[in-house]
């Protein structure tokens, strides 16, 4: 198969819309026969809208059963356990997603009514979901944000709603980190759609959502991962579970080397600056003018990491194209300040040091 990209990211707000593009810019269909069970894994860790950052868009999981039905395959799961002490079925409800079990036929499996099945993993023994482990292909679809606890939680976490309720108390009591690098040793989705939209800024319950209105797909999920770590603010070996993954050979880390493609990038939406009270208190360091949302989004996480700036308001926009300017600049758009950050959109990481070095002027 010929190696058009490694990562594909497209940017809009018309969600359904997106992913069908996506998915046949990446050409999936080859990947696929008519008689393949598809399983698609969101995340649902609680009864809570996606708009609060913390659940996967409905309206992508609707554009990818659209691109899947129109490749002539009708047999189609979506499962999902929400965490300890939530409904999966009340998710089910609130997040959308019963609505498209009416709509298109599809079949809504709680994998925490599922059976289970003993693995052995790194030198653990994982019960996992036999639902998870029983379909041709998988289809792993996290949302990209922040976590309590890990730091970040993308495509190999969001793998942990494929486990009962014990086996998920298990996992706290063994550290985490190890646990989620060994079922990502078991469990191998062969496709992931990386929800970017409004991921939460630091907590897996959502609240504080940061709109960048950007989808992501690959197969290796931990270049995504690794990327994503990026993207809000971190190195990828800040995310132990991360490290561990990659030091167990399950996949590798974004590089010079790898070919990301994006779609739409002309046509970024404009960043809603207030879209939670985060932003709006981090926005006093900032002097925004017709900023996209993935440039603002990577701002953000930023200035939240490192608790703002010392001097000026650093500048953000596409207001700012040509202009010769003093001061710290964000984004490509911003490339006539005197300090700049490259990138369009810049990662969150790459702005920290960015911000570091300028303070220290």
């Amino acid at each position: 198969m010929i190696r058009i990209a490694d990562i594909y990211i497209n940017y809009g707000t018309d969600l359904q819309e997106i992913t069908y593009e996506i998915m046949k810019e990446a050409n999936i269909a080859s990947r696929l026969k008519p008689d393949m069970r598809i399983g698609i894994k969101p995340n649902l860790v609680l009864a809570r809208s996606a708009d609060e950052g913390a659940t996967t868009h409905p309206e992508i999981v609707e554009g990818i059963i659209l691109y899947l039905q129109d490749t002539g395959i009708d047999d189609i799961t979506i499962l999902e356990g929400s965490w300890v002490g939530d409904s999966t079925q009340r998710a089910f409800k609130n997040c959308g997603y019963t609505k498209l079990q009416e709509k298109y036929g599809v079949k809504l499996l709680d994998t925490k009514r599922d059976n289970v099945i003993a693995k052995a993993s790194k030198g653990l023994s994982l019960n996992v979901c036999e639902s998870a482990v029983s379909v041709d292909y998988l289809i792993n679809v996290p949302v990209l944000k922040g976590h309590c606890q890990t730091g970040l939680t993308c495509c190999l976490k969001n793998l942990k709603g494929c486990i009962p309720d014990s086996e998920k108390r298990r996992f706290h009591s063994l550290g985490l980190h190890k646990p989620i690098a060994a079922l990502s040793a078991i469990l191998r989705p062969s496709l992931h759609i990386v929800d970017s939209v409004c991921g939460d800024l630091s907590f897996e319950e959502g609240g504080n959502p940061v709109v960048a209105n950007r989808i992501m797909l690959g197969f290796d999920p931990i270049l995504l991962d690794s990327y994503g770590a990026q993207l809000i603010g971190y190195n990828p070996d800040d995310i132990k579970h991360l490290r561990i993954a990659k030091e167990y050979g399950l996949g590798n880390y974004v590089s010079d080397d790898t070919i990301i493609k994006e779609l739409n990038e002309h046509n970024r939406p404009i960043v809603n600056t207030k879209s939670n009270n985060i932003s709006r208190r981090l926005s006093k360091y900032i002097e925004e003018d017709s900023a996209c949302s993935a440039c603002y989004a990577s701002l953000i996480y930023a200035l939240d990491k490192i608790g703002g700036v010392n001097n000026e308001k650093i500048k953000i926009g596409q207001g700012f194209k040509g202009k010769t300017l003093d001061g710290l600049g964000v984004g490509k758009c911003t490339s006539g300040c005197k300090y700049y950050v490259k990138g369009c959109p810049p990662k969150a990481n790459d702005i920290i040091e960015a911000i570091k070095g300028y303070n220290s002027i």
